[in-house]
């Protein structure tokens, strides 16, 4: 659990350090990462640049715009790859994404129940953002549509946690002593998400 730690410990100060100097730039390929089937978690993304705009650094609407663009940009090489790849291609080296037959059924049941929406209610759930959009290749979903839906969905969780970083920031001082803590509790959340992420796919492997 400590190497664990360690590893995420090291992401966190990645992703700040990317931020800082970057900017809504750093913002964007950040996200862009997390939406190429990289479990990048935009939970620790977002609300740093939430502390940037409190600290007048970056234009809040600037960094949710960025960050909703960096999803689009991502999304782009998996569409495609699921697009081109069909569903053959992903159930055969799925695993190595950890997208299992299951996965898929459960897109397939997403779309056919909301059909289109559901990529963007899918934008704003943790973890199933992701990786939804090889699904969306594979069903070929229209292009146009897709990836504006990605953006309008993208934009209200972007939003969202800059948001919560905002407000992180303007109470900064009175837990300021505490902020070790509070950075601590950041990496066990990002261990606990990245656990069941990976236990909930490798789980469905299994199943296959």
């Amino acid at each position: 659990m400590e190497f664990i730690n360690t590893i995420l410990e090291f992401l966190i100060h990645f992703i700040q350090h990317i931020i800082s100097t970057m900017g809504f730039w750093g913002i964007s390929l950040l996200m862009a990462i997390e939406s190429c089937n990289i479990p990048l978690p935009s939970e620790a993304i977002l609300p740093f640049a939430g502390i940037m705009v409190n600290k007048g650094l970056i234009n809040f609407h600037v960094a949710a715009i960025a960050g909703a663009f960096g999803c689009v940009l991502g999304s782009i090489p998996s569409y495609y790859l699921g697009f081109f790849g069909g569903r053959k291609f992903v159930e055969k080296y799925g695993k190595y994404f950890l997208i299992s037959h299951k996965d898929l059924d459960e897109a397939d049941k997403w779309v056919q129940k909301y059909g289109d929406w559901a990529f963007f209610l899918c934008r704003m759930l943790p973890v199933v953002r992701t990786f939804i959009s090889l699904p969306a290749g594979i069903l070929r979903a229209k292009k146009r549509v897709f990836f504006t839906l990605t953006f309008l969905g993208s934009l209200i969780w972007s939003y969202v946690l800059v948001y919560v970083g905002v407000k992180m920031g303007e109470n900064m001082d009175a837990f300021k002593h505490l902020w070790h803590k509070f950075d601590i509790a950041i990496v066990s959340i990002c261990a606990v998400l990245g656990v069941l992420y990976i236990y909930k796919h490798v789980k469905h492997l299994k199943e296959s």
